[in-house]
């Protein structure tokens, strides 16, 4: 297919420096000492919202055990609360500290600046064919998430 070793390059530096930008820009402020890793979970949690450990897990389409080290990571960090549900003690609620709401603004306003730069001078034609180009890749990566 023509272009596609091309194509390949450029999606994987794309996503590689994403991540790398992403963790330098968060690493100069007063989160630094958040990953990427982290960041994601919290980005999951949201503003002012209780979720279940089990809802976060499957959002991020990882496991109950590697989500609760990531969490105790998280609360150590003082950027999430955990509270056990008053209906089921079994169940574990997590919602963002103050701290934490501050990362996650952080974090969104990175992305809406990212965004921004991004789609700048760019016309109706171009982002229509990106647009589209970027569902069917998210298409391909859905179909094959476990």
């Amino acid at each position: 297919m023509k272009g596609s070793q091309e194509f390949k390059i450029i999606l994987v530096k794309l996503f590689n420096d994403i991540l790398e930008y992403q963790e330098s820009a968060l690493s100069t402020t007063e989160f630094k000492d958040l990953t990427n890793n982290d960041i994601h979970v919290i980005s999951a949690i949201g503003m002012n919202t209780k979720k279940s450990m089990s809802m976060i897990a499957k959002e991020l389409t990882v496991t109950f055990g590697t989500l609760t080290i990531s969490m105790n990571s998280l609360v150590r960090k003082g950027y999430v609360v955990k509270e056990r549900s008053e209906k089921d003690k079994r169940v574990v609620l997590v919602n963002l500290s103050q701290k934490g709401e501050r990362a996650f603004l952080k974090y969104e306003e990175f992305n809406d600046e990212m965004v921004k730069s991004m789609l700048e001078n760019m016309g109706d034609v171009e982002m229509d064919t990106l647009m589209s180009a970027l569902v069917k890749i998210n298409r391909w990566i859905k179909k094959r998430l476990p």
